[in-house]
């Protein structure tokens, strides 16, 4: 029996040499020659328009309804060179979804301010409703889905400037009745002297993951943003920063902190302007790129999005100068061997995981705790 088995194990052993053997010494296979009549493989930019038409770009910052006031005239329809916004360049740059800015200047306070809100909320309706083949009015990422399927432009109003709150919870209520969906945590006495969230703040902030807003932090400092993303029991976002490690600007975002975003499930929505994305006096579509890139590595993949700030005035990295500009950045990102699903992720997928997760968290919240009647003056005595 030991025989036979020895004779087996021989044979085997003699068999796995000849095959060795015989692809050690089989010739190298030549490389495939192509067909001639084989189609090229597609071009980046190509790549990026048919990567577009699946997955839309959301923008988390657009000020064209304001932008619109500052002109006698204009047709969307038809196009409009005064502005960076109008509906052909949306469609050219596979615009699926825009939060509309509803900010209003840092010296309007109180009722002032509250009413310059509600004028900005009217001039966003009337925009929308004046080009019902393009825009569709979203308050969630339902509506968002819906109008893109259609292939309209969804319209989602925010952010709001957290000043026009007039230290009112009644107020932030009334403007997510509204429709409402982003709010911003600048300007305000409540957002401390030195950074940071007083008592009042941090009620703020939970009454917002309540209704289902997002948290902005763009434009807060470095301490109040830290502070917020511990109190948050929803995803909070950055709707037009950049890295604060490439370009120092305020509105830039520490690394500590898009660590924290990480964890917090959020979004970094990084913007065009030059000012925040230039690096040694340059602002250049590859900059913002880097930008991109630094988030990513940082943040990670799911944290990253686009908040270009289009018609707010800004002077925009050369390369992106209006809406149409979204597919020749994402041909960019393609050839630094960004993954198709990293840039799925980055123009539709990532806005609209934090809309959904904001929205399952304020269901669970509700069920939790009633409204707040906190004031102010109750709080931060």
């Amino acid at each position: 029996m030991a025989d036979l088995q020895d004779h087996v194990d021989t044979a085997t052993a003699i068999g796995q040499l000849d095959a060795e053997y015989a692809q050690i010494s089989a010739p190298a296979r030549p490389s495939p020659v192509p067909h001639p009549d084989a189609p090229a493989p597609p071009d980046p930019l190509a790549r990026a328009r048919a990567l577009l038409a699946a997955h839309p770009v959301v923008d988390g910052f657009n000020g064209l309804a304001h932008a619109v006031r500052s002109i006698p005239w204009c047709d969307l329809e038809l196009g409009e060179r005064s502005l960076d916004t109008d509906v052909p360049r949306l469609r050219a740059g596979r615009v699926g979804a825009q939060f509309w800015s509803l900010q209003v200047p840092a010296d309007h306070a109180g009722d002032r301010a509250v009413s310059a809100t509600l004028d900005r909320i009217d001039q966003v309706r009337a925009l929308v409703a004046a080009y019902p083949e393009a825009l569709r009015p979203a308050h969630g990422v339902g509506e968002m889905t819906d109008a893109r399927n259609c292939g309209r432009v969804a319209a989602l109003l925010g952010p709001v400037s957290g000043h026009a709150l007039a230290d009112s919870l009644g107020t932030l209520r009334a403007y997510h009745a509204l429709g409402v969906r982003s709010i911003t945590l600048t300007g305000t006495s409540w957002t401390g002297r030195g950074g940071g969230l007083t008592r009042f703040g941090q009620e703020v902030v939970r009454e917002m993951n309540r209704l289902g807003i997002l948290v902005d932090l763009t434009g807060a400092s470095p301490d109040t943003m830290r502070r917020a993303l511990a109190v948050a029991k929803a995803p909070v976002i950055f709707s037009h920063s950049a890295a604060h490690e490439l370009t120092d600007h305020p509105s830039n975002v520490p690394d500590d902190v898009l660590r924290m975003l990480r964890s917090n499930n959020g979004l970094c929505m990084v913007g065009f302007a030059a000012d925040q994305v230039a690096r040694e006096g340059t602002a250049s579509l590859r900059e913002v790129a880097d930008h991109l890139e630094h988030v990513r590595e940082v943040a990670g993949p799911d944290c990253v999005g686009l908040g270009a700030g289009y018609d707010t005035g800004a002077t925009h990295a050369d390369g992106l100068t209006d809406v149409s500009r979204y597919p020749q950045l994402i041909a960019e990102l393609l050839e630094r061997d960004w993954s198709e699903s990293d840039v799925a992720a980055l123009t539709w997928g990532n806005a609209a995981r934090v809309m959904r997760e904001a929205e399952f968290a304020s269901r669970a919240a509700q069920l939790r705790r009633a409204p707040s009647t906190a004031t102010i003056g109750e709080l931060d005595r």
